[in-house]
C-alpha cells in the first residue's frame, strides 16, 4: 500500500469586525502609536464585540465557508481538533461545540492547549490521524478570543494581542504532499513568563484572584522575547536543514505572528529574502493559536502546488516548534 501522506486542501479564516487601533490604545493606557510599531509591528487588532458570542463561534464562521467551497458535508467530517486556550468554557471541549453547530454529528473532537503554538501542535496530530488511514476528513483549527483575558490597564500585554482564527481541512494523498515533518518543543519551566496566574486548579477563582487580576495574561516580555528569537529561529532552521532544503528552496516562511523582530529574526537564520516571509501581523495583532492558520487564510492565492512552506511558531509554556508543509493545491 502507497504511504498516506496528510494534506491541506482547504483553508479558511475568520476576524472580528471591530477594529481596535493603535491610536485607540493610546487613550486607554500609557502608551503610543510609534512606541508600539517600532517594537511590534502592529498597527491595528481585531476584537469580539458581539455579545454571547465566543472562540467557537469564529471558528465556525472560518469553517463553514471553507467546506462550502469545497462542496463537503459536514456529515462527512471525521474529526476536530481545536487549537485554543480560550476555549468557550473550561470544559467541555469547544471543538465538541464547534462541531455542534456547524452539524458535524459523525465527528469526534478535543482541544489542544499550547498558547501560541496550539496550532501546529494540533496540525501534527491531526495529520497523524490521517496517515494512520483511520481518517479521511480532519478539521484542524486554530483560535482565541484574547480579548476575554486582557487586561486593558496593563499596557505590555493589551497592546499585542487580538482576536481570530482560521482552520485547514487535511485529507489523504498518496502523492508527495501535504505535512512531511514536524520538529516540536516544550519547556515548562517557562510558565512563569507567561501565563494566565488564576483559573486552575492551583489557583481557582476566588475573590482574592480577582481582586489580584490574575485571570488576565501576565508576561515577562523581555525573557519571552530573548526565548522566542533564539528558539523559534534554531528549530526553523533545522526543520529547513534536516529536509535537505535550502534558503532557495523555501517557497515561503509562514512565522507565528507575536512581533516582527522576531520574525525578522528567524528568517535571518534561515536566510530568507523578505518577499518569502509572510506577515500580517500589522492588520490582526497576535491572535495566539490563531496566527498560522490566519497567514494561511490571507496568502492562499499565492500558493502553488508543490511550493515548500516552514511554519514556526513560539508560545506560552514554553512551547515552541517548526513544521515543513509541501502546499497541494
Amino acid at each position: 500500500m502507497d504511504k498516506l501522506n496528510a494534506a491541506i486542501t482547504a483553508v479558511g479564516g475568520y476576524v472580528p469586525e471591530t477594529v481596535l487601533t493603535n491610536a485607540d490604545l493610546e487613550k486607554m493606557v500609557d502608551t503610543n502609536d510609534e512606541w508600539i510599531r517600532t517594537r511590534t509591528g502592529i498597527v491595528e487588532r481585531r476584537i469580539l464585540k458581539e455579545e454571547d458570542k465566543a472562540s467557537s463561534d469564529m471558528a465556525v464562521r472560518a469553517i463553514l465557508p471553507m467546506l462550502e467551497s469545497k462542496q463537503i458535508d459536514p456529515l462527512d467530517i471525521d474529526l476536530i481538533i481545536c487549537a485554543t486556550i480560550t476555549g468557550d468554557y473550561v470544559f467541555p471541549a469547544t471543538a465538541n461545540i464547534i462541531a455542534d453547530k456547524i452539524g458535524a454529528k459523525n465527528a469526534w473532537g478535543y482541544d489542544v492547549a499550547a498558547a501560541c503554538s496550539g496550532f501546529l501542535y494540533a496540525l501534527q496530530t491531526g495529520a497523524k490521524f490521517i496517515e494512520s488511514g483511520t481518517h479521511k476528513k480532519v478539521i484542524v483549527v486554530g483560535v482565541d478570543k484574547m480579548s476575554a483575558i486582557i487586561d486593558y490597564t496593563d499596557r505590555n500585554t493589551c497592546i499585542i494581542f487580538g482576536d481570530g482564527g482560521g482552520c485547514v481541512l487535511l485529507e489523504p494523498t498518496t502523492e508527495p504532499f501535504g505535512i512531511m515533518d514536524a520538529k516540536l518543543h516544550s519547556d515548562g519551566s517557562g510558565r512563569e513568563f507567561l501565563v494566565q496566574p488564576a483559573g486552575g486548579s492551583l489557583n481557582p477563582p476566588s475573590h482574592e484572584t480577582i481582586d489580584a487580576r490574575q485571570h488576565y495574561v501576565y508576561q515577562e516580555g523581555k525573557t519571552v522575547f530573548k526565548f522566542a528569537v533564539t528558539n523559534m529561529a534554531e528549530v526553523s532552521y533545522d526543520v529547513m536543514t534536516r529536509n535537505g532544503l535550502s534558503s532557495e528552496d523555501v517557497d515561503w516562511l509562514v512565522p507565528h505572528q507575536a512581533n516582527l523582530r522576531i520574525i525578522d529574526a528567524t528568517a535571518s537564520r534561515m536566510g530568507l529574502d523578505a518577499s518569502k516571509v509572510l506577515i500580517n501581523i500589522q492588520k490582526y495583532g497576535n491572535t495566539t493559536a490563531g496566527t498560522l492558520p490566519l497567514l494561511l487564510w490571507d496568502f492562499e492565492s499565492k500558493f502553488k502546488k508543490g511550493d515548500n512552506l516552514i511554519l514556526s511558531t513560539f508560545g506560552g509554556g514554553f512551547t515552541w516548534g517548526a513544521a515543513y508543509v509541501k502546499w497541494a493545491y
